[in-house]
């Protein structure tokens, strides 16, 4: 990029766009000023790209999330041109990072769901293949999160408010989504999905919701403001927030609408598209590839039907077969509670047209299986018990179900969904998930990613992450070693000054940082480890001959809005953190920090820093995890159990070089019926001194409840689960004892980065690279471009 047009561009944008000369401009007015420069470059080669795959079949992605983070290096680096504009704005004295933290993360996801989504993306377009992304486009996503006396506080987070420059409003693709009482225009707003070495640009597409009737001019002259801008303020509800609190009626009835609301918009589109250059909608699937990434975009099934029978003129049987046939499925979860089911009375209060064609697959099923002679017909029931059964309507509706890691397919297979696998076997698929090694690797870690270019002498790991099995060759090289170390310690050092800065604590970087970031749910078991740090405290301060080396604990976690629980043990740990933190005789030995608004751009300073990466979910709970595939990468063995990926981490980089502990999937089947956690509770030492923390004024959670629930949960069980559903207590001493082998061994510090870098040699499987490569040829049947 020449030096001065990038200088020249940059001015003029900002004498259009903020009044003012470089000199004045503040660095958020020079960051909008850059990503509009940037998306001057990356446009030319997104049309090309679209004009290049214009009569190829192509895959859609519909996602109620997409967590994509920062946009701005993660562009320069996939344009290849970060180092360039990095050295002319140098030159004049500006600094890239300075400009990319003024850039808002885009924040449309919760967790691994939305993350998940956006690695995709990026290794569809590094890989050359015609992949677009639907969603919505959250004015305030999910939430900006704070915390007050420890708890958490959620804030709207109003990301686009300073404008987002890479993305651009398509008003003439608008559509019109109806409800039974009610039409709303779906407005798209198309990002660039930039692939590393820029040859192929995909496209998010994103739908905002708006009033057919923004504005009632009549209505306001009748001094009813409020009523001008009724219809305006209920239909933008639907792109307001994502998940918002469904613990009431109204908060589930908006969750459907955004499910309806998005697929619709975005079925529509697809369909208006085909029909500027075909005509015969029977061939539909041989352009079409649609895959829906949980059961969110369940819907689908329905409404394109409805769309292909009432709109398209097909007939029912034509319409079911060229559904079946371009839709496939992701299931992201083995938990039964959390396999989605909507009330009959939802849908036909809202939907009774896509109530009617849910009604009429169900009666197809039931027919089917009839004849099949299958006799257990209320085990497939679409609609069962008065509720839609949405994974049910998934895996009838579509051609493909697939897992996200070898143990989760296994019990979807043989356990969840047995009952389906042995009418479907052909439908049922593995998937095992990854990451994208530009933003993980690259972005993040940039003295890690030299170190590896320069040991393997070039730098295809960036587009092909198996390359790092070539660094197994430096597996006992201590020279490489120790630069790996002081690389290392640096990215530790980089995090403990910027935690330092945004929340107030001082942490040591000779110290262990042992690191569970995630969303927030019991079955990952943030509980166990503030249990485990709580155990800690009490040893240290009773037994000076225990002098265990420095540790810092690090959390990253929100919790959804109407989740009790989860909010509960937020503040749990964040009264544990108090305790600990405000403690003299900790100073020097550890300290718990709870990082506030946990996101991506916060996530690519944690992982490069990790020693100790924390995957302790139940066993059989996690189906698979990608938080435990960036910290492999980044050279931080896994303290975990044999859950999700975890297991295939293990076999590919040893489990000698991990530390395993715990309950396995068929100790918990064996054991469920009788387990008493009481047992554990009584005879673990110092376990039950730390459970009744919870209850016995140790902590004060303000008369909330949320302890004493948690105690409970523990001890009692509360609504349809057992006490202790997840094992805490259980597995409570053998997590003890895996730590103290984990610290044993950080002690030994060569052999320590021996088994980093076994980790990180071992990565290659887990690029999303090879995810897409497997769901474009086994599923999608697409051809790069």
């Amino acid at each position: 990029m020449n030096r001065e047009i990038l200088l020249e561009k940059m001015e003029a944008r900002l004498l259009t766009g903020a009044k003012k000369k470089m000199g004045k401009a503040t660095a958020k007015e020079k960051y909008h000023a850059l990503a509009k420069v940037v998306m001057e470059e990356i446009a030319p080669h997104w049309i090309e790209s679209e004009e290049r795959f214009s009569n190829a079949k192509k895959a859609y992605y519909l996602s109620s999330e997409y967590l994509m983070g920062r946009a701005l290096t993660n562009n320069l680096i996939n344009m290849q041109l970060k180092e360039e504009v990095q050295e002319i704005l140098a030159s004049e004295g500006l600094s890239l990072e300075i400009l990319e933290e003024q850039e808002e993360d885009a924040a449309l996801g919760n967790g691994g769901l939305g993350r998940l989504a956006a690695c995709f993306l990026d290794s569809a377009a590094t890989r050359n293949y015609p992949l677009t992304g639907y969603g919505i486009r959250y004015q305030y996503g999910i939430f900006k999160q704070e915390f007050k006396n420890g708890f958490q506080v959620e804030k709207g987070d109003d990301w686009t408010r300073d404008g987002d420059p890479w993305s651009i409003k398509r008003r003439d693709r608008a559509v019109i989504v109806k409800f039974h009482d009610e039409e709303v225009v779906a407005v798209p707003f198309d990002t660039p999905i930039v692939g590393y070495g820029k040859k192929t640009i995909n496209t998010l597409r994103l739908w905002e919701a708006q009033g057919k009737k923004v504005f009632d001019l009549e209505i306001f002259n009748r001094q009813d403001y409020p009523g001008a801008l009724e219809e305006e303020i209920k239909a933008s509800a639907i792109s307001k927030v994502l998940y918002p609190d469904d613990s009431t009626e109204e908060g589930k009835i908006l969750r459907l609408k955004q499910q309806y609301f998005f697929v619709s918009a975005s079925l529509q589109d697809l369909i208006h598209t085909y029909k500027e250059t075909h005509k015969d909608f029977r061939e539909f699937h041989r352009f079409h590839a649609i895959q829906l990434n949980d059961t969110h975009p369940a819907v689908a099934v329905p409404e394109l039907i409805r769309l292909l029978t009432t709109q398209e003129g097909l007939s029912w049987d034509e319409a079911w077969e060229v559904s079946t046939k371009t839709l496939a499925y992701t299931n992201h979860t083995l938990m039964a509670e959390a396999l989605e089911q909507w009330p009959v009375e939802f849908y036909k209060k809202l939907l009774p047209e896509i109530y009617d064609i849910i009604h009429r697959i169900n009666s197809q099923l039931l027919e089917e299986l009839k004849n099949k002679g299958i006799t257990r017909l209320k085990d497939f029931e679409i609609i069962h018990k008065g509720s839609i059964k949405m994974a049910w309507l998934s895996i009838y509706g579509t051609h493909s179900t697939n897992g996200v890691a070898e143990l989760h397919t296994n019990l979807l297979k043989n356990v969840e969904l047995k009952h389906w696998f042995d009418l479907y076997p052909e439908r049922f698929n593995n998937k095992t998930n990854g990451i994208t090694q530009r933003r993980w690797l690259l972005k993040s870690n940039p003295q890690l990613a030299e170190l590896i270019s320069e040991l393997l002498g070039n730098k295809d790991w960036i587009v092909d992450l198996e390359k790092l099995q070539g660094l197994k060759e430096f597996q006992e090289d201590e020279e490489v070693l120790k630069r790996f170390d002081r690389i290392k310690r640096t990215k530790k050092k980089e995090l403990a000054d910027f935690i330092q800065n945004h929340e107030n604590i001082t942490i040591d970087p000779e110290s262990i940082y042992d690191i569970q970031i995630k969303r927030l749910h019991e079955y990952k078991r943030q509980l166990m480890l503030a249990f485990y740090i709580l155990d800690r405290y009490y040893r240290i301060k009773e037994n000076p001959e225990y002098q265990p080396h420095p540790r810092t604990f690090i959390f990253g976690a929100k919790a959804a809005p109407g989740y009790f629980r989860a909010k509960g043990i937020i503040k749990y740990i964040n009264e544990v953190k108090k305790l600990i933190n405000e403690d003299p005789a900790m100073k020097g030995k550890m300290k718990v920090v709870f990082v506030q608004n946990y996101r991506v751009s916060y996530a690519e300073k944690l992982f490069p820093a990790a020693d100790l990466s924390e995957q302790i979910s139940t066993a059989g709970k996690e189906a698979s995890g990608t938080g435990n595939m960036k910290f492999m990468l980044n050279g931080a063995p896994t303290i975990g159990t044999y859950d999700g990926a975890n297991i295939e981490i293990v076999e590919e980089a040893g489990e000698e070089n991990n530390f395993i502990f715990g309950l396995r999937v068929e100790d918990i089947e064996k054991m469920k019926k009788s387990y008493d956690p009481k047992i554990p509770y009584k005879k673990v030492q110092g376990l039950k001194r730390v459970v009744d923390t919870l209850v016995d004024g140790t902590f004060d959670d303000e008369n909330t409840g949320m302890f004493k629930d948690l105690y409970d949960a523990l001890l009692k069980g509360a609504h349809w689960h057992h006490a202790d559903h997840y094992f805490i207590l259980q597995d409570f001493e053998a997590y003890r004892n895996i730590q103290q082998d984990a610290e044993t061994a950080y002690k030994d510090r060569l052999n320590w980065l021996k088994k980093s870098w076994a980790n990180i040699a071992a990565a290659g499987k887990f690029s999303s690279d090879r995810t897409i490569e497997q769901y474009a040829t086994e599923v999608w049947g697409i051809q790069k471009g």
